[in-house]
């Protein structure tokens, strides 16, 4: 029987590059051998193509912007080919963390009180119209990997923590910052009979007087990944129930992580990755593992999902 083709889309425009290539190398060097063929597609900083080789299937491996927010989503069903991941309008809604919101609290999920600020109309006075009490997080509304994010502890941080964000999209959040623990939980769909299988709760212990899990505490080594996290039963149920609802509720599909803060007066949901990172080091593959599902498992999980919808 002939091999499965599998094209591994990595790199890209998108300032998340760099895992992205790490994310693509662990997927190629961990296809199964004897049913997939696996073909490196390089994706370039300024955006450029590789000549586009035969492949069945597209495992997408970019992160960011361009390959998360529902532009290679749309390429890839021009080629009437299939991929990996949520489909355009899920990536694009997930991607926009302004957007999402209003879908998690019309799906009856807590979310922390923001504004939205776009930079072409911002003035000095806007943030007079923040009416919640501080610290404040100030982030872009359509960047992954906590980039660009800042907390804000009085006033005379937020225009430096504005022009921060800023610098990476045009549209910023202004959200309460809500004190609690900080947890992710993956979603595997079609997975040991459940439809929206939740994988278990991952609690994320950040390094004492880091309030944030910005993006060198992600990738420097320096946070502390409890999996499965210590909660009660009924704790970490509601945890998975929020995450799978979180999910659903943007129509993603096969799977995602869905980060998340345990207060005092219940879960508030952060924001939804469609693309979870696949690295040595990520938490989505970690979590699978401890259900049982190793990484080459878990990768032809998703391609099957993938090619049942040619």
């Amino acid at each position: 029987m002939s091999k499965i083709r599998v094209g591994v889309l990595r790199g890209g425009p998108s300032v998340e590059h760099e895992i992205s290539l790490l994310t693509g190398a662990n997927v190629l060097t961990n296809l199964v051998e004897d049913k997939y063929q696996a073909i490196d597609i390089f994706i370039s900083k300024s955006g450029q193509w590789p000549a586009f080789p035969e492949v069945d299937v597209i495992f997408n491996a970019l992160h960011g912007e361009y390959g998360e927010d529902g532009q290679v989503q749309s390429v890839l069903e021009k080629k009437s080919l299939p991929y990996t991941g949520s489909g355009v309008a899920a990536s694009a809604l997930a991607m926009d963390k302004w957007a999402s919101r209003q879908l998690f609290q019309r799906a009856g999920l807590k979310t922390p009180p923001a504004i939205n600020l776009q930079f072409s109309s911002f003035k000095i006075q806007d943030y007079q119209k923040i009416k919640y009490d501080l610290p404040w997080v100030v982030k872009p509304a359509n960047r992954g990997s906590s980039l660009g994010v800042s907390l804000v502890n009085n006033e005379k941080e937020f225009h430096p923590a504005l022009s921060k964000a800023f610098q990476y999209d045009d549209s910023v959040l202004v959200e309460q910052y809500i004190k609690g623990r900080e947890v992710t939980c993956g979603i595997l769909e079609n997975f040991q009979g459940e439809k929206y299988f939740a994988l278990p709760v991952i609690e994320i212990v950040l390094p004492l007087g880091k309030p944030l899990f910005d993006y060198q505490g992600k990738y420097d080594g320096s946070t502390q990944e409890i999996c499965p996290g210590i909660f009660g039963e009924k704790t970490a149920l509601a945890i998975q129930e929020a995450a799978s609802l979180a999910h659903q509720s943007l129509g993603c599909r096969d799977y995602s992580r869905v980060d998340m803060i345990v207060a005092e007066d219940g879960i508030y949901v952060l924001e939804v990755n469609t693309l979870p990172g696949l690295t040595k080091e990520s938490l989505f593959p970690k979590a699978a593992a401890v259900v049982g599902c190793s990484f080459d498992r878990l990768l032809d999980h998703l391609l099957t999902l993938a090619l049942e919808r040619q």
